[in-house]
């Protein structure tokens, strides 16, 4: 009280600032509380080494392809979406290099978060010249993707061999192909 006196301030605004700071501890340990009870999702486990999750796409040209067509080739799936800016510095590299292992690498384009408007617009740029489109049957979260760009190399065998976060440079891509054996 002597220090209110002092500073000058009054009942009114003490009472104010004790309301605010009452208030703020109260949202403090309320979220605290939340957080406790619900704890964050523990991250999917890694699928590299096992069989790459079923997973079907109808391309932007309405056809339906699964993650199952390719088998016996080696595949990249890789997931993207028109609003994310690395996978659009990562584009034309997917491109040349499925261009350059035409016939020997498959490659499949997996668009996640997005509508069809923005994947259609985006695809009517970048081009690629292998099968994209949403998901139909499996999700992206079954290969652990948290967020695109996010590529997946599977065997002949249909095995997942390795995994790549971010965008891919053509050196990257290559050193992750030549996993392959192409």
């Amino acid at each position: 009280m002597l220090a209110q006196v002092l500073s000058g301030a009054s009942s009114e605004a003490l009472v104010c600032r004790l309301g605010i700071r009452r208030r703020a501890a109260a949202l403090l340990f309320g979220a605290l509380g939340w957080g406790l009870l619900h704890p964050a999702q523990a991250p999917p486990p890694s699928i590299i080494g096992k069989n790459a999750p079923d997973l079907t796409i109808v391309t932007l040209d309405g056809r339906r392809v699964s993650v199952a067509d390719f088998r016996g080739a080696p595949l990249v799936v890789n997931f993207w979406a028109s609003w994310c800016v690395p996978c659009r510095q990562e584009a034309p590299a997917l491109n040349a290099a499925a261009k350059k292992y035409a016939g020997r690498v498959q490659f499949l384009g997996v668009d996640i978060q997005d509508t069809d408007a923005a994947a259609r617009a985006y695809q009517a740029e970048i081009q690629s010249p292998y099968p994209v489109g949403p998901t139909v049957e499996g999700t992206y979260r079954q290969w652990g993707v948290s967020a695109p760009p996010e590529t997946f190399f599977v065997d002949p065998q249909g095995i997942v061999v390795s995994r790549y976060v971010g965008p891919l440079s053509e050196k990257v891509l290559e050193v992750y192909l030549s996993q392959l054996g192409p």
